[in-house]
């Protein structure tokens, strides 16, 4: 092996506890905010829910205009004149992420009505809360297509634009199922889990590209309608977060550059265990919490 090589070798231990350190270092330090001021958000699944608060949030921390999509016009509605009464432009747009050629033909139109998109947040996601063998085919394959194969459609749309300015940011609102899953949602675990994978491999590769970056934001059990039903067993200790603090947090996340948010950071624990304790205490773990059957009461909506 030649000299050069096993220098590398030696070097790269030092390295990683080098870029550790700096990372803890920077963290505890305030960084620079980024003004939103020019930035044009567009939110999918805006209408309600999180998608709603966030709407407001990046409104009330500035940004220059908001767009929503959705699928009910009703609620898209009413978001967008009360982001309107707050002095903030808002756009509404009727379209379902999980449909490849009304994406490409919206975000069109929304480039030549509103402008150039600068924020993508990918918000919108089903969950229809059931077991595999209780599952209907075609619900299986909406959850895929919107909780997942959206995110490509939505990102091949606007990230072109945003590599040619070199500014933009992407978003994921994705769960903490998709690293630690439960029964009884086995759809909506499946596609956050690959929705992660999408994020992780799309911030790698855009670290060469100045300019544009990714924020994933990893929430547990959020207090919205989408999961109205869904018991915790101990809500004193994992009490439901409220959709309007996971808002708040993301754009800060986003005002940050932060890659990935755990929220409450609680979860960084949850994630670490999962990594070397061995499956018979991972399985008692979740009949302790009653994560099997957390979703017996479910009654959300799909």
């Amino acid at each position: 092996m030649e000299l050069k090589s096993v220098c590398r070798m030696l070097l790269f231990p030092v390295q990683i506890l080098y870029y550790v350190l700096r990372a803890t270092f920077q963290s505890l330090l305030p960084s620079r905010r980024k003004d939103l001021s020019r930035e044009v958000v567009l939110i999918t699944g805006g209408g309600r829910g999180i998608g709603r608060h966030l709407a407001a949030e990046f409104a009330k921390q500035g940004a220059r205009k908001v767009i929503l999509w959705g699928r009910t016009e009703k609620c898209l509605k009413e978001t967008a004149e009360e982001i309107s009464l707050s002095g903030t432009e808002c756009h509404y747009f009727l379209c379902d992420v999980a449909n490849r050629e009304e994406v490409y033909k919206q975000a069109k139109v929304v480039r030549e009505k509103v402008g150039d998109v600068t924020i993508l947040v990918n918000n919108a996601a089903v969950v229809h809360g059931k077991s595999l063998m209780d599952s209907d085919d075609d619900a299986l394959l909406k959850s895929q297509h919107i909780n997942t194969m959206g995110q490509f459609w939505t990102t091949k749309a606007f990230l072109p634009r945003m590599l040619e300015l070199q500014h933009g940011h992407v978003v994921c609102i994705n769960s903490i199922l998709s690293q630690s899953p439960i029964p009884g949602a086995i759809d909506y675990c499946t596609s956050k889990a690959s929705s992660l994978a999408f994020m992780e491999s799309l911030t790698l590769g855009l670290l060469d590209c100045p300019g544009v970056s990714c924020t994933t934001v990893l929430p547990f059990h959020t207090n919205t309608e989408m999961f109205q039903g869904m018991r915790v067993r101990f809500p004193q200790l994992f009490p439901p977060l409220k959709p309007e603090v996971v808002a708040q947090r993301t754009v800060e996340a986003v005002r940050s550059n932060r890659a990935f948010l755990y929220l409450p950071w609680t979860m960084h624990a949850l994630v670490i265990l999962k990594s070397f304790m061995p499956q018979v205490a991972l399985e008692e773990i979740h009949k302790f919490s009653g994560s099997y059957t957390c979703m017996n009461t479910f009654k959300g909506r799909t």
